[in-house]
């Protein structure tokens, strides 16, 4: 699945292109994905004028000149990619969606699994929708510091990677990026998140902020469906530290084992036992 520096990719592509057009058109090829999609969408759609393109956790947020917004998220393997004006439009078999601009550009909502969402918000509604109320603070937002972190974590039993996956605590991370942060931090995937204090967690968040800064620098990492809205791959999949990297040395440790695996929640976990404490 698409993780927070994919999704923030693809949204800097569209906002590029969306912004200040309006959406002439909406095809829906389908009346549902993960979840139904709202029969009146293009009632609330066709014809408005769009304000900007943001994001929230890993949700894609079109701002509609009437103050509605329509959301989307990838799922596992949806991908949205733009098609120039004057480009012939071929249909794949997962174009589920496409959205057309008034300047000709289109672009295409392509989702082989069908666990994406295209849902819509209306006016002074977004940030009490069921998708958004349950969320924590954003990992890249100043409200994010070592003192917050330490609150959400405190009391709690969970190990600190199920911690960091949970969204309410920090929304948009994922298993990748929390691999990834932790090494840098040398914080234990296994160490209990209560275990965690404010010297730890303001470690933790400088190492989440780099890895995910970074992560977007680079066009996020390709694996599996993920391309950017362009269509182009994204690289930071070749700058991963430990994810993915089972009994690879790890980078600047003398360790001689390298690098674990284990299997937390049903996901892969990948770290060094030396460095991570």
């Amino acid at each position: 699945m698409p993780e927070l520096p994919e999704v923030e990719t693809v949204v800097r592509g569209l906002a590029a292109r969306m912004t200040g057009r309006r959406l002439a058109k909406l095809d829906l090829h389908r009346g549902d994905l993960r979840a139904p999609i709202p029969k009146a969408l293009r009632r609330h759609a066709e014809g408005r004028r769009i304000e900007g393109v943001a994001r929230r956790a890993k949700y894609i947020l079109v701002a509609l000149e009437d103050g509605g917004t329509l959301i989307l998220h990838l799922g596992m393997s949806g991908r949205l990619v733009l098609v120039d004006p004057g480009v012939a439009l071929a249909r794949e078999a997962h174009d589920h969606v496409v959205f057309h601009l008034d300047d000709g550009t289109r672009i295409r909502f392509n989702d082989v699994r069908r666990f994406g969402t295209l849902d819509y918000a209306a006016p002074g509604k977004l940030e009490g929708h069921k998708l958004f109320a349950h969320l924590g603070p954003e990992p890249l937002a100043p409200e994010f510091t070592g003192q917050a972190l330490a609150a959400a974590l405190k009391g709690k039993r969970a190990p600190l990677k199920a911690a960091l996956l949970d969204q309410q605590v920090v929304a948009g991370l994922g298993n990748i990026y929390v691999c990834e942060s932790l090494y840098w931090a040398g914080l234990s995937p296994k160490r209990l998140a209560r275990t965690v204090d404010a010297a730890k967690a303001e470690r933790l968040v400088q190492a989440i902020r780099d890895v995910l800064l970074r992560a977007i620098a680079a066009g996020g990492s390709s694996i599996r469906d993920y391309v950017q809205a362009s269509g182009e791959l994204g690289y930071f999949q070749h700058h991963w530290a430990v994810y993915d990297r089972e009994g690879e040395p790890c980078p600047g440790c003398d360790c001689k084992s390298g690098i674990k695996r284990i299997v937390q929640s049903g996901r892969s976990t990948f770290y060094c036992a030396k460095r991570q404490r």
